[in-house]
């Protein structure tokens, strides 16, 4: 399957998957877990997990620290061992994992002081095979007029902006965002929530951990809670 680049609507530069880049031989999109399970370090983080997710949904996964949002969403871009279920993208390219399918923008910026903004879009853009500009992918989240500023001497939420801008570099059905809010202030979590919204309208799929309120009104929610790994007697002992 291959994505159609198009301008988004409101002339930010966005690019987006297609209308017709929903479909697989007549097949919507669809994020599919049964029964997952995740251990880390010797501990179930969670168990038995399920969920579906259509084209043009969006799923927020909530919960306290140490519930698993960060593993599961690290689960999914292939970043941790699945322990138990199952996990699928149908109607996506059959030639490609779930994690060439998918942008993960995880809760550290993967950024080096050193290199410009520009010169950290031209190494994205490489690493993800994309065809887009990066000077558009700039404008969509205000940082357009930052090019040749190291990013040693951006703010926080201007580092958090940069690291969402790859998003827009190569069109990829499936976001992974590992609370994406994290030090934006309101204007930028509104301009973020109206990109993410345009993301789904073109029929694609958003996973999001977050403790704030993104803005996604309609968006599916999965509260995760801490999995007791002793039974209340052995708990007692330690």
């Amino acid at each position: 399957m291959r994505s159609v680049l198009h301008r988004a609507r409101g002339g930010a530069g966005v690019l987006t998957i297609s209308e017709t880049s929903r479909l697989r031989s007549g097949q919507a999109l669809r994020l599919r877990a049964q029964a997952l399970a995740c251990v880390r370090g010797g501990r179930r983080v969670f168990e038995n997990l399920s969920f579906e997710l259509a084209g043009g949904e969006a799923l927020v996964l909530t919960g306290p620290n140490g519930s698993g949002k960060s593993s599961l969403i690290r689960q999914i871009a292939g970043l941790v061992e699945i322990a138990g279920g199952s996990l699928a993208l149908e109607g996506g390219d059959d030639e490609r994992g779930i994690s060439e399918q998918a942008h993960y923008v995880g809760h550290l910026d993967a950024l080096k002081n050193a290199m410009s903004v520009r010169e950290t879009m031209l190494f994205w853009a490489d690493f993800l095979g994309g065809t887009g500009d990066a000077e558009h992918a700039l404008d969509a989240l205000g940082l357009g007029g930052l090019c040749d500023l190291p990013v040693a001497y951006l703010s926080a939420g201007q580092r958090r902006r940069l690291a969402l801008s790859r998003l827009f570099l190569a069109p990829r059905p499936l976001w992974l965002l590992d609370e994406p809010s994290v030090g934006l202030d309101a204007a930028s979590v509104e301009r973020l929530a109206l990109l993410m919204k345009e993301h789904l309208a073109a029929g694609g799929l958003i996973v999001a951990a977050t403790h704030q309120e993104l803005g996604l009104d309609g968006a599916r929610r999965l509260e995760l809670t801490v999995v007791r790994n002793f039974s209340p007697e052995e708990e007692g002992a330690w």
